[in-house]
């Protein structure tokens, strides 16, 4: 496995340069970062000036997020790529398996850690024979999957757990993209040996700039994770800021049902323009197209960029964030000449 940095969405300034079109003059849609993110208020002097406060609160609302019991440990920490990259660091080398395609940053850092990754297609998925799970001791999965939007339902995913944990094995459930889909989440199950959940600041509540996120499962696993972090995981700011969006449950109400309304809206969209069959979540569409890497310079050509995927070819939208967005990404499509 290729152990070099990967690459991800939000490279805008490269896409500039390749370009030749300035920063400000992009639509960006690369990410499936909620465009019209979580209003954030003024952070009070004093908190520029203390160090984080683990008792300030926080934890409690996490666990609500979650619907985590009470059995389950949580911590807050610099988003879920700091759960990514440590939590390999807590088992001597195993085997491990990831989705695939899916978020590469997990089987990079667990073959970054001398561990065995197996990657574990959607063929194997639609099989009712799970005789691949006797080969892994540790299944990442992501739920919905980035960047396909695939789900699981969560009886299969903790079927799943019980299998591993059986013989010492972990499910780690990557939900960063949960958030628009609560019922897909097992965060009720966290209490349970061997699991962990992993979420995120950054997709729905457009806050990936913060870093901010949690982990929240299995108390011996989070306890190891935090001794191996150290203190202060996040920021006293980003604590303030989570805290604060975490307890806004009237927008995350309204964001939720806004969200499925523009995912639909793209997807018929894209449709419309001869890019058929997409799949994805409420923050963004995937379709595979054997023309994927020729759409997409055509869209950086007129200041548009989208994510491009190779194996398989295929291509990920963001949500616009506004009505002259929307326009500018219908005209663009229609000028690309896909039918």
């Amino acid at each position: 496995m290729n152990l070099l940095p990967l690459e991800h969405g939000g490279r805008l300034r490269a896409a500039a340069k390749t370009w030749g079109i300035p920063m400000n003059q992009w639509l960006d849609l690369s990410t499936g970062i909620n465009p019209t993110g979580w209003p954030v208020p003024a952070i009070p002097e004093e908190i520029w000036r203390r160090l984080p406060e683990p008792d300030d609160g926080l934890e409690p609302l996490i666990r609500q997020w979650v619907g985590a019991p009470d059995g389950a440990a949580c911590m807050a920490l610099a988003g879920s790529q700091a759960a990514i990259m440590h939590l390999p660091r807590l088992r001597k080398p195993c085997r491990v398996g990831v989705p695939s395609p899916g978020y590469q940053e997990h089987g990079h850092n667990w073959a970054a850690a001398g561990h065995r990754v197996i990657e574990i297609g959607n063929d194997q998925l639609a099989d009712d024979d799970e005789s691949w799970l006797d080969e892994l001791d540790v299944l990442v999965w992501i739920n919905p999957n980035n960047p396909t939007g695939q789900v699981v339902d969560p009886d299969r995913l903790l079927s799943w757990h019980q299998q591993l944990q059986s013989r010492g094995g972990w499910l780690i459930v990557d939900e960063a993209f949960v958030d628009a889909t609560p019922e897909l989440s097992v965060g009720h199950a966290t209490d349970r040996p061997g699991l962990i959940v992993m979420r995120s600041l950054g997709k729905f509540f457009g806050l990936a700039g913060l870093r901010a996120g949690a982990v929240v499962g299995d108390p011996d696993i989070i306890r190891r994770l935090g001794a191996m972090i150290g203190p202060w995981s996040i920021s006293g700011p980003a604590r303030f800021i989570m805290d604060q969006a975490l307890a806004d449950t009237q927008w995350q109400a309204a964001t939720m049902e806004r969200l499925h309304n523009e995912s639909q809206r793209l997807a018929d969209c894209l449709s419309r323009h001869g890019l058929e069959g997409a799949t994805g979540t409420a923050l963004f569409r995937y379709v595979r197209h054997d023309r994927a890497a020729d759409i997409a310079g055509e869209l950086a050509r007129r200041g548009i960029l989208v994510r491009e995927f190779e194996n398989p070819a295929a291509l990920r939208f963001g949500l616009p964030g506004s009505e002259p967005e929307w326009a500018r990404l219908d005209q663009a499509l229609y000028l690309s000449y896909l039918y």
